[in-house]
């Protein structure tokens, strides 16, 4: 028998037994007499019962929590690990189905590469240059930024992101990217920076 259903059966007795002394005494003035002394322990035995289901039954309640808590985690957790694993599989079939095409742009981006200088204007939304060249491979950008006010530099070809470096104020921070040979944009991406003129063309070649 359960916590819950013994706690049940000792509350229904204890408000059962209430009812009967009340009637019992309303009826029978000598009532309870000598017998006070087994009326109170019964009533006594009834209230600690009650009160220890009803912890016992608080508890087991907690008990069952944690069990669906820690169920609903471990599938969670087993939801998550599946996920990369189907996309490690998509990714490897995209390389089979790719073939020789998808080594192409790699080939391509082989060169010495560059470090570029880049720094923002201490005053305005504006970028030190608007015109930066370097050889093919491994281009860094430098980036420094004087103004209190936060800018980054990301690097981008037809509207698509290459890379991007981290938002900084009164610092210093760098990107990095793989370029083969062709004409590239360089941006800040804070929203309105760009169109304020924060921006400006890389040459790969």
């Amino acid at each position: 028998m359960s916590n819950e259903t013994l706690f049940y059966i000792c509350g229904i007795a204890l408000a059962v037994s209430a009812v009967v002394t009340s009637f019992i005494g309303l009826r029978v003035k000598s009532f309870p007499g000598k017998l006070g002394p087994l009326v109170a322990l019964w009533f006594a035995v009834l209230v600690v019962g009650s009160a220890t289901f009803a912890v016992l039954h608080a508890q087991d309640e907690e008990k069952a929590k944690a069990a669906e808590l820690t169920k609903a985690d471990e599938e969670n957790e087993e939801a998550e690990a599946e996920v990369p694993a189907s996309g490690a599989e998509s990714q490897e079939e995209q390389e089979e189905a790719g073939g020789k095409g998808a080594e192409k742009p790699q080939a391509a981006a082989k060169g010495p590469g560059g470090t570029l200088q880049l720094k923002a204007s201490p005053t305005q939304i504006a970028f030190d240059t608007t015109e930066l060249t370097s050889k093919p491979g491994k281009v860094t950008i430098d980036f420094e930024n004087p103004a209190a006010i936060e800018h980054d530099v990301a690097i981008e070809q037809d509207g698509k992101e290459i890379a991007k470096s981290a938002l900084i104020t009164e610092g210093k921070t760098s990107v990095s990217a793989d370029l083969a040979p062709g004409t590239y944009t360089y941006i800040c991406t804070v929203p309105g920076h760009a169109e304020a003129g924060m921006e400006g063309t890389l040459t790969v070649r």
